[in-house]
């Protein structure tokens, strides 16, 4: 709960390096690279669908997410340190997903193909090094039950729970920043990984690894509704042991 960034997991996939391709590389560079040059993959970053937390970005969360990401650095296990900078995201599009009607936020990125680099382009190529997670900053989660924005004013409804037969979901909407892309053994959840902070400020990249301690309101109030009702079932569990 201490976290500012909502952070998404997703999978990295073999991009073919195109001319079209390599124009949008050389945007970022600062010397005209060739093909044998890069080694260039996409991944499938965060969709519109509802995931584990009872989370979804919005169709204009993802478009805007798109323009941000591009530029943006991928490094490892969030850590913000100039040293573990890998590869960079060179394009983002919303495109639809292979198997429903959803639609899925991708991103392209290059590193460079060198001795310093060949071993993780070796692990992704060969299937071991393919989890990341992504990490933005999001100002809007509006209430799929009343609307309410959880981001100003926490509403009544809980995310998962049914009420009147609608399952209560919170979409993320409003994205002012995406901060990086980092390489992890883990994804920060299973399928999708979200934090509940939805803004405040970014981590301080003075300290790598860490997150800001300051709690906006709406995260504060978030924290005791939890403790509230992990208090309320400890004390329902007392009574009944009780009798």
């Amino acid at each position: 709960m201490n976290k500012d960034e909502i952070i998404k997991s997703a999978v990295i996939t073999k991009q073919e390096v195109s001319d079209g391709e390599l124009a949008l590389i050389n945007l970022q560079s600062l010397k005209t690279l060739t093909a044998e040059e890069v080694f260039v993959f996409k991944l499938a970053a965060c969709n519109n669908l509802v995931d584990r937390d009872f989370e979804r970005f919005t169709d204009a969360a993802l478009e805007k997410l798109a323009a941000l990401y591009v530029g943006r650095t991928m490094i490892s296990d969030h850590s913000w340190k100039a040293s573990l900078q890998t590869a960079r995201i060179y394009a983002g599009s919303v495109e639809p997903m292979k198997e429903g009607e959803g639609k899925q936020l991708v991103l392209r990125a290059y590193m460079l193909s060198s001795d310093a680099t060949k071993d993780t382009i070796a692990a992704i190529e060969g299937g071991i090094l393919r989890e990341v997670s992504i990490a933005c900053r999001i100002t809007k989660a509006v209430c799929s039950i009343c609307g309410v924005d959880n981001r100003e004013v926490m509403c009544q409804h809980w995310p998962g729970r049914e009420y009147d037969g609608k399952t209560c979901h919170f979409d993320l909407d409003e994205p002012t920043d995406a901060y990086e892309v980092s390489f992890v053994a883990v994804p920060a959840q299973p399928a999708a990984g979200v934090t509940k902070a939805y803004g405040g400020n970014a981590p301080d990249p003075e300290e790598p690894g860490t997150t800001s301690e300051k709690h906006d309101t709406a995260e504060f109030d978030y924290e005791i509704r939890l403790r509230e009702a992990e208090m309320k079932n400890l004390s329902f569990e007392m009574e009944e042991n009780n009798e």
